[in-house]
């Protein structure tokens, strides 16, 4: 079957020109873009000047090869210079196929039906051809490279399809449309058109710059900036085992000079001795290089054990890496020494040479802790090193003294040694044989914030009220500790609880008042305390629950009979304010049980009590909690025991946070209830952590 040939565009020159011929002028209609170029696209010349037949370039770009459509047209085969074309067959399509693969375009006013393929000579050329015919097409040469102009690659600005640049993301994908996209206010389908917006500069990234030896910004820094940089690597961890403790600032020895220095500053500046091996380590390094002992500023042995070495006590003193005399070379070596922990594991060690050398011979020492050193030799080495400041007007520059539990020393030490002490804060006198005159004999330019006065028995209560009211330096005291062991003597009884808790300054932070005779009109005393207290222990005391739910509740106004007296109330200009407590220690208190705290009366676990966190109790109380767990959970807290002690500790996530217990006044303490007076900053752990939390 043939067609009429007047059935196709330009085979009749009788025929009127199609009224839907497209021109130059409605270029930017159907296409949606304007064409800032002189060339003018095959469809938009007049009939006459349209090309009888389509011819295929002898050579095409890759822009223009992409340009054609998989599904439309591609060249099959070109003979004598007649190109054939294979294309698909589409429903209302204006493009038909014949039997030879040849392709034709219908009279544009006749609406075109899928028919049987059938011959024609005459090709015409496409619109979606057209489009692409109409750009200028470049030879492509295979062997040259596709970024360069002669390679007919497009550099222009322009909508073509052959710049590689043009990447138009499609729905912010980055992706080009489909071939088979038309152009929704046209109806057209546009083979190269591509949806393009701008795509943002890349960050430009510098080269790394390359510093000359100390010339980097960070080596650049004052002496002071990088110490303090250089310090935050440094762990105030207690030591465990036999792990090497840091690492960081070790690398940082090796990476220049300047940090070289900055980092032994800090490497040297605390030192912590676990075991006699380091202790010897760090001797023989410093007798060879004698200028790190100036550096030193903290000789730290509270964690100084023999324990896993595999051998005794007895075996440990025959290594003699730490003995008397290899102490106080240390000390002769480090003379810029400012504080010197020791404890109880070395009182063989400390005689007399290596007192006098820690009174008299470090002039910068601040502070010296002897935690639990109560052996005899010790006590006798530390009344010779005293005895010789009876005669003498010279004053120490100790500030910070630690003697908790050096029950051994007689009384007659604290009479020498304490009106030595000008410059004092911080005290620790806990289970010693201190007097009242001793204490009395502190001298006035002294202020002391942390005092530890419990379980001393050769104090009294008048004595000991007569000296917090009296001395000008216990004006500014934040840690009091004066609590006693009932069982054997009390320190406090109720003349002088009346007389010592309206006297008490109001920067106290921490007050122990285990074993005192505190009744329950004592509450009205106790109350104004809990405004600024953060501890308050009161252990072995005869309160009830209803007397300390009044520290966290003001109680309602008491209600008079007519015959009676009116009874006087709060008045209503008074407001309220919360208590500031976070830990309370109500162990050894008859009325204050499991059942009690569980009962609708206690407002103690309730969340109006916050910000309570820490509850201590009794053995038996704790034993009662531990098996209340649905109820524990329920109510939001939690059972906790270390050592002898136990608390009652609110959930922090139930309490909506991490809570912690670090404040200034601990010097690195976290735990709420501490028992021994730090004088120096750092993580607690060791013998000292034993004495300050578990026992």
């Amino acid at each position: 079957m043939e067609i009429p040939p007047g059935m196709i565009s330009g085979s009749d020159p009788n025929l009127s020109p199609a009224p839907s011929r497209y021109y130059a002028a409605d270029f930017h209609k159907l296409t949606n873009r304007r064409s800032s170029s002189s060339l003018t696209p095959d469809f938009a010349l007049p009939d006459s000047a349209a090309p009888a037949r389509a011819t295929l370039p002898t050579a095409r770009t890759a822009a223009d090869r992409r340009a054609f459509s998989r599904h439309d047209t591609l060249p099959c085969a070109v003979q004598e210079g007649t190109a054939v074309f294979r294309t698909r067959q589409g429903s209302g399509s204006s493009i038909k196929e014949d039997g030879r693969g040849g392709i034709t375009r219908p009279h544009p006013n006749i609406f075109t039906r899928p028919q049987p393929s059938f011959s024609f000579t005459c090709i015409a050329q496409s619109f979606l051809e057209s489009i692409n015919t109409s750009v200028p097409s470049i030879p492509h040469n295979d062997d040259k490279d596709v970024n360069t102009p002669e390679s007919g690659t497009c550099t222009c600005c322009c909508r073509c399809g052959r710049s590689d640049s043009w990447r138009a993301p499609v729905g912010g994908r980055g992706h080009r449309r489909a071939r088979s996209y038309t152009a929704p206010r046209t109806g057209i389908s546009e083979l190269a058109g591509i949806d393009w917006e701008p795509s943002k500069p890349a960050m430009a990234v510098e080269p790394p710059k390359i510093f000359a030896p100390g010339e980097s910004p960070l080596e650049g820094l004052p002496v002071e900036v990088l110490d303090e940089i250089i310090g935050q690597l440094a762990l105030d961890s207690p030591p465990s085992g036999y792990t090497p403790r840091n690492v960081d600032l070790i690398s940082c020895l090796l990476t220049s000079r300047t940090i070289h220095v900055a980092t032994i500053n800090t490497l040297y500046s605390h030192i912590t001795f676990p075991h006699s091996s380091i202790f010897s380590k760090f001797l023989t390094h410093v007798c060879k290089y004698p200028g790190l002992g100036t550096i030193v500023k903290r000789l730290d042995l509270s964690h100084f054990t023999s324990i896993g070495l595999g051998r005794s006590r007895q075996g440990h003193s025959e290594v003699q890496n730490m003995t008397s005399k290899t102490l106080l070379k240390c000390l002769e070596l480090t003379p810029a020494l400012q504080e010197v922990l020791l404890q109880e594991n070395l009182d063989d060690d400390i005689d007399e040479f290596v007192l006098s050398k820690l009174f008299y011979g470090l002039p910068k020492l601040r502070a010296v802790d002897f935690c639990a050193s109560s052996s005899k030799p010790f006590a006798e080495s530390f009344t010779s090193a005293v005895t010789g400041l009876v005669d003498s007007p010279m004053n120490l520059s100790i500030r910070r003294l630690g003697l908790h539990e050096c029950f051994t020393l007689p009384n007659s030490v604290f009479e020498t040694l304490l009106p030595r002490l000008p410059h004092l804060t911080h005290l620790d006198v806990a289970h010693t044989r201190i007097t009242d005159r001793a204490l009395a004999s502190i001298p006035e330019s002294a202020s002391l914030s942390h005092l530890n006065l419990g379980r001393c028995t050769q104090i009294s209560g008048r004595g000991v009220v007569d000296f917090l009211i009296n001395h000008p330096a216990a004006k500014q005291l934040v840690f009091l500790n004066l609590s006693c062991d009932i069982a054997r003597y009390r320190l406090l009884w109720e003349p002088d609880v009346e007389r010592l808790l309206p006297v008490l300054p109001t920067t106290l932070k921490s007050l122990n008042l285990n074993g005192a005779k505190i009744r329950q009109w004592h509450t009205t005393l106790l109350l104004p305390l809990t405004k600024h207290l953060e501890e308050l222990s009161l252990a072995s005391t005869d309160l009830s629950v209803q007397d300390i739910n009044s520290f966290f509740h003001p109680s309602p106004p008491a209600l008079s009979l007519p015959c009676e007296e009116p009874v006087v109330t709060r008045e209503p200009s008074q407001v309220w304010t919360p208590p500031t407590l976070h830990y309370l220690d109500l162990s050894s208190i008859p009325t204050i049980t499991q059942s009690s705290l569980f009962h609708t009366s206690c407002n103690l676990l309730s969340p109006s009590t916050a910000p309570l966190e820490v509850i201590e109790l009794g053995d038996k109380a704790i034993s009662s909690l531990r098996e209340c767990r649905n109820t524990n959970k329920r109510l939001g807290w939690v059972v906790k025991e270390l050592g002898r002690r136990g608390w009652y500790v609110r959930d922090s996530n139930a309490a909506g946070g991490n809570v912690h217990g670090r404040r200034s006044w601990k010097m690195g303490a976290m735990w709420w209830g501490m028992r021994k007076c730090p004088v120096a900053w750092g993580e607690v752990g060791g013998l000292y952590g034993h004495y300050m939390f578990k026992k």
